[in-house]
């Protein structure tokens, strides 16, 4: 989870673009770590100091952790240690913008510095999907996007994002969370959730996005939208808010029921109550969450 929060950070501070956090989604799970990196992100070497040691590393055919202990920057323990970490995956995605050369190894030092200081990650330990880790990032999240939550809420926003990891895949980004009252719907299907706390939801794409997040959810090969489509959409929707009212259940003995999916024939969907829109950027295409709170927990 930590890679997509972490993308996210990157493209709403403007370190990278749309285009170049996609090539690198696709490419970071092949991606060597290098020595370098976790040495930066473990807090034993600056940004200058790795620069040194490629820098040697032009001009003599070495191992980076021989030319680090050499030169002062790392005791062999250290860098023992560092070859045994246990690393976030997000350094994977750090490494493909380090290689390509979008970001240097001292704006890298900067980014990882600010984003645990944002989210609190503190603790080494803390980087390896950690739940209170992982709930602080949400939470970030959605102060950020200037978004009021609820207990019920965060617990709806946070399964919402582990189960697209889950059932569709990891590669993308979610973007900033907006407020609105309307929204223009292509292919999208909407399920109730009835109780003390009644939300409508949606989830929306357009044909081609559809076809490859049904694709990816039901294991087969689709090839147009159908019935096919539109039924593995609907099931999406229906088994992750299924999850959710089971949650509730267990959480707090609150009884949540949930209404048959549907899909929603109306091109332009209008809102009676507040309504979040939550953009997921995937890399074959953009997937629309939108939660219509018609009645919150207190």
């Amino acid at each position: 989870m930590y890679t997509q929060f972490f993308g996210n950070y990157l493209l709403a501070n403007g370190y990278v673009t749309q285009e170049q956090l996609f090539s690198a989604m696709r490419r970071q799970a092949d991606k060597h770590i290098k020595l370098g990196t976790i040495a930066m992100h473990a807090g034993y070497m600056t940004a200058s100091e790795v620069d040194t040691v490629y820098i040697r590393q032009t001009h003599e055919d070495r191992k980076f952790g021989e030319l680090a202990i050499e030169e002062g920057f790392l005791s062999n323990e250290q860098t023992i240690e560092l070859l045994r970490l246990q690393v976030p995956d997000f350094l994977g995605l750090g490494q493909v913008f380090l290689d390509d050369g979008i970001l240097t190894n001292t704006e890298f030092e900067n980014i990882l510095a600010d984003y645990r200081s944002q989210n609190e990650l503190v603790d080494l330990d803390m980087l390896i999907e950690e739940p209170e880790a992982i709930t602080k990032l949400f939470e970030n999240f959605l102060i950020v996007a200037e978004t009021p939550i609820t207990h019920n809420g965060h617990m709806f926003t946070e399964l919402l994002f582990n189960n697209f990891v889950r059932f569709v895949g990891e590669d993308y980004t979610p973007i900033t969370v907006e407020e609105l009252t309307e929204f223009p719907a292509e292919c999208c299907v909407k399920q109730e959730i009835k109780g003390n706390y009644s939300i409508v939801t949606y989830l929306a794409m357009d044909e081609e996005t559809a076809i490859a997040f049904a694709s990816r959810y039901a294991e087969e090969n689709f090839e147009a939208y159908d019935e096919y489509v539109q039924a593995s959409l609907e099931d999406f929707l229906n088994l992750h808010n299924g999850l959710f009212i089971v949650n509730v259940s267990n959480d707090s003995s609150t009884e949540l029921s949930i209404g048959t999916p549907e899909h929603v024939e109306e091109p332009l969907l209008v809102f009676n109550h507040v309504t979040y829109h939550f953009p997921i950027l995937y890399t074959f295409g953009t997937v629309h969450f939108l939660i219509e709170a018609v009645k919150l927990d207190d």
